[in-house]
């Protein structure tokens, strides 16, 4: 088997639904993605596009990105749908192409548009299953877990505040590919403690789950190139190799779970520890969701590893390629930054899947 290694890691800013991206269709946000890591590396012309998305238009967003990009006709893409999970999991499959020998190159991520994504959704269940939207499955996951409205609060005001602190030390600008001459991301910005005690519950009444300690519901993409270790030897890049992945199901009534058992796999199939781990990603979809996975796991809810630079209850979700996002961010902590060596990324799935991805830092 060959090791996948990431050398290069780019995403866009991330902007709140029907704001500053509006008008942008995903395959294009994932295009800008595309050429810039084009741009950084062009001798790493891909064998496959891989691009997760949860509520694209249809037809091949991948395709239509690739195209756009610049790379020649002669590579094909394929669009995943993995919902929350897409964009890691288009990494995933990506790693796999290439640990089996079927490719070299390889670009993976995600992309979302829910600015210009149509309303509702279909079923991720057949009837029979409880089928909650992911809001009101985290204010159940926190009733039975006791997870009270203080804990959500107070971890997403820590999301902020780690966000507001990492973009003043200009942690994101590296990564960042401008879209329209936005070159931050738009959302970060202090929030009073008094924005959180205040916000109503969103979906029951009284309710400790709040639009403030959830994420956004946002525009944007993130994309990696994945090439074999050999290759990267001869760039003489540093770069993350990928160690290990796994899916899980769970319950579909508690989605909020799905990484419990998701990272359980990949530890045990890399032989890690989660002491072992410098760097822990998770999409912030809720505070309670979050807070209910870190509690499975043992993890401090402050744990200074666990979305380090804040997480998307800060920066914002989009969907589909909310799980390459987490990627792009080990990929800055650990070689664009030197911040430990091993990192996790790890994504709760509507209809009760979990995804995780572990990786460690390889080369000079």
């Amino acid at each position: 088997m060959t090791t996948p290694v990431i050398i290069a890691a780019r995403r866009t800013p991330i902007a709140s639904a029907h704001t500053a991206f509006a008008d942008i269709p995903a395959a294009e946000l994932a295009a800008s993605v595309w050429r810039a890591l084009r741009a950084e590396l062009p001798d790493c012309t891909p064998d496959d596009v891989l691009l997760g998305m949860a509520r694209g238009p249809g037809g091949n967003p991948a395709r239509l990105s690739a195209l756009s990009a610049g790379w020649p006709v002669t590579v094909p893409a394929a669009t995943v749908d993995r919902q929350c999970g897409a964009g890691l999991d288009a990494i995933c499959m990506g790693a796999a192409e290439i640990a089996s020998g079927a490719a070299s190159v390889i670009a993976a991520g995600g992309a979302e548009s829910a600015s210009t994504a149509e309303s509702g959704r279909a079923p991720f269940v057949p009837d029979g299953f409880a089928d909650p939207d992911m809001g009101p499955a985290a204010e159940d996951l926190a009733n039975e877990r006791g997870i009270d409205r203080k804990r959500q609060d107070d971890y997403a005001a820590r999301s902020h505040d780690r966000a507001v602190a990492a973009q003043s030390r200009h942690v994101f600008d590296d990564e960042l590919v401008p879209i329209h001459e936005m070159n931050s991301d738009p959302r970060i910005r202090s929030r009073r403690r008094e924005l959180f005690t205040r916000a109503p519950g969103v979906f029951a009444p009284g309710g400790s789950v709040t639009a403030a300690n959830s994420c956004p519901i946002s525009d944007g993409a993130a994309g990696v190139l994945i090439v074999t270790e050999e290759h990267r030897a001869r760039l003489a890049v540093p770069g993350l190799a990928i160690t290990g992945w796994a899916r899980s199901g769970v319950d579909p009534r508690w989605p909020g779970t799905g990484p419990t058992p998701a990272v359980r796999s990949v530890l045990r199939r890399t032989g890690w520890h989660l002491a072992d781990i410098d760097r822990i990603e998770i999409t912030e979809a809720f505070a309670a969701q979050v807070l209910a996975v870190l509690d499975d796991l043992g993890i401090a809810e402050d744990d200074p590893r666990v979305c380090a630079d804040g997480g998307a209850i800060a920066l914002g979700h989009p969907w589909g390629a909310s799980g390459a996002v987490l990627v792009v961010r080990l990929f800055a902590a650990l070689i664009g930054l030197g911040k430990g060596t091993r990192g996790l990324a790890t994504c709760a799935i509507g209809g009760g899947q979990g995804i995780a991805l572990a990786v460690e830092r390889v080369g000079p």
